[in-house]
């Protein structure tokens, strides 16, 4: 902004009066100050003429610069109005040559029209003269060839009787293979069944025995052990009858001995006893076993029978 600008005190018509004194009165200190003050005056209103001077041509310099944009606006927009003038010139210009253009092609057009036309019709009757020809040529062949196929037909009826008579002389060896197939293959699973029959029931026989054998090797050392132990008693009790009173101590520990050995006689009995039912587990898993394969045997006769009443079935003439 420009400096502000500060009023003079002490103004008055006629003499000049500085801070209310006359310059006449003032001393060389009061003059040399205010001498220093309408310096620094001076000095402010040069710089505000400065500034304002700066400023208007700021504005100057703007205005021209703006004039010579706008006139050069005006002439771009003179030259668009003649270049649009021009091209709109040439554009008819080009429609009237396109119409010229068009009325040649129609004519053209039109003219060869009437050539394809001329053309058509000539070969389209050169195509029916041909195509009767053809027809006739094709019918001729037609009967040549009907003929052809009554003598094929005749031919094929012979070759199908003897391929009728060599099929069924197939099918009868082929029967006949079958039958004696089935025949070794019956022979072939009744041994095999005999064999397995005899295999089982001597497996069976010889695990029973094993087991009856082992069951009474058992019971007999079980009856001894118990004889022994009946006997072992029978003498202790007959000890206890003849022995004096004072044996009765040492009597007592051998009671105590023997309640003993009876318990552990009893633990054995009882081990026996669960060995026994062991035992008899796979005896009754055996005759299972023997029972499942009856059962087997059974369902084997009963699908060598479905295979043979199958075998004839499909053997038999339909």
């Amino acid at each position: 902004m420009a400096p502000k600008k500060k009023g003079k005190k002490g103004k008055a018509k006629g003499t000049a009066i500085v801070d209310g004194v006359a310059p006449e009165d003032m001393t060389k200190e009061q003059v040399e100050e205010h001498v220093a003050r309408i310096r620094e005056e001076l000095d402010r209103e040069r710089e505000e003429r400065n500034y304002f001077q700066l400023e208007r041509d700021k504005i100057h310099t703007f205005w021209e610069i703006t004039r010579r944009q706008l006139e050069e606006k005006k002439a771009e927009l003179r030259n668009k109005d003649r270049e649009m003038e021009e091209a709109e010139e040439r554009h008819q210009v080009e429609i009237k040559v396109y119409k010229q253009k068009v009325k040649h092609l129609l004519y053209e057009h039109q003219n060869n029209l009437a050539e394809v036309k001329a053309e058509g019709t000539v070969v389209m009757k050169l195509a029916q003269k041909e195509h009767r020809t053809q027809e006739g040529a094709l019918r001729k062949d037609m009967r040549v060839l009907k003929v052809e196929l009554k003598e094929q037909e005749l031919a094929n009826e012979v070759v199908i009787k003897n391929l009728c008579l060599k099929q069924a002389e197939e099918i009868t060896k082929m029967r006949n293979d079958f039958e004696r197939q089935v025949r070794e293959i019956e022979a072939k699973y009744d041994k095999k069944m005999k064999m397995l029959r005899d295999e089982l029931d001597l497996r069976r026989k010889t695990e029973i025995h094993e087991v009856e054998e082992r069951k009474n090797g058992q019971i007999s050392t079980l009856m001894q052990r118990h004889e022994e132990a009946f006997t072992d008693i029978k003498n202790y009790y007959n000890d206890i009858t003849l022995n004096n009173l004072a044996l009765i101590n040492s009597l007592k520990e051998q009671m105590e001995d023997m309640r003993k050995k009876e318990e552990h006689m009893e633990r054995e009995m009882a081990e026996v006893t669960l060995q026994n039912r062991r035992l008899a587990d796979p005896l009754q898993k055996a005759k299972d076993e023997m029972n499942e394969m009856q059962k087997r045997l059974g369902n084997h006769e009963r699908d060598k029978q479905i295979l043979v009443v199958s075998a004839l079935l499909k053997s038999s003439p339909r």
